[in-house]
């Protein structure tokens, strides 16, 4: 399957494979399949933001998205942050994170982020394909060669209490992943990650920040949904979502 992208004066063709069906890590007995990036690609920060364009993702140097036969499930979304809405909810989230120290990382693996990252998946993904991940699972999901990215720490008094990995684009921020002390769920520091990103996002001068896939029936990504306005890419497009939805 060949794909032709083309990006002012140039043209590249990348090649597209498509797996054979697995396990869906969403809805248990379901098949699943993943288009992806030949990965002999050469891959660029330019390519990948016309790729995150056209609803594709990262999984550490692998560029993806759902391709499933008869589900449609996955949905790309991203936020236009300068139209972004604080409701009060969300303005209670922010101001009760403001005591977190932020700092922003090349990325690198230390054993500080590796065992907060261990205790978030032991929590939240126990029971799934992400179980026990290893130091080189760590590195393989969430750094990339080719890519702009950071790694920022959030501290209270000193701890290391969350980390949002962030790629950087010309036009946009692109969340790869959150993970947070567990022990810490009374701060709603997921919410507060994307609320940080969002104002990021802002202050940089971009104008998206891409929060990966939607999905509506999983549980685990109904917080998705509480972030206004956003868009959803469907039939190969970008269209608003003005679903009202309460936000907590």
């Amino acid at each position: 399957m060949n794909f032709d992208p083309s990006s002012s004066d140039d043209l590249l063709r990348l090649t597209l494979y498509l797996t054979p069906d697995h396990a869906c890590g969403y809805f248990p007995g379901r098949p699943a399949a993943t288009l992806y990036v030949d990965p002999a690609y050469e891959m660029s920060v330019r390519t990948y933001q016309f790729l995150l364009y056209q609803g594709f993702r990262r999984s550490g140097n692998q560029v993806y998205r759902p391709y499933c036969r008869d589900c449609h499930d996955c949905i790309p979304i991203r936020l236009p942050v300068e139209r972004f809405k604080m409701g009060k909810s969300f303005k209670r989230v922010w101001n009760k994170n403001q005591d977190l120290k932020v700092e922003a990382f090349p990325p690198s693996l230390n054993q500080e982020r590796y065992e907060l990252y261990q205790a978030y998946i032991k929590d939240r993904h126990d029971d799934g394909p992400m179980a026990n991940p290893t130091k080189e699972d760590f590195i393989s999901f969430l750094d990339c060669s080719w890519g702009q990215t950071q790694f920022v720490e959030f501290r209270l008094d000193g701890r290391l209490a969350m980390v949002a990995v962030i790629d950087c684009l010309d036009d946009s921020l692109s969340a790869v992943y959150t993970f947070f002390d567990p022990a810490l769920s009374s701060r709603s520091l997921g919410t507060y990650g994307v609320l940080w990103q969002v104002y990021e996002a802002q202050r940089l001068g971009k104008e998206w920040l891409y929060l990966g896939y939607w999905v509506e029936r999983c549980k685990k990504m109904s917080y998705k949904s509480r972030f206004k306005p956003k868009q959803l890419y469907q039939e190969r497009k970008w269209v608003e979502y003005d679903q009202t939805e309460p936000e907590l």
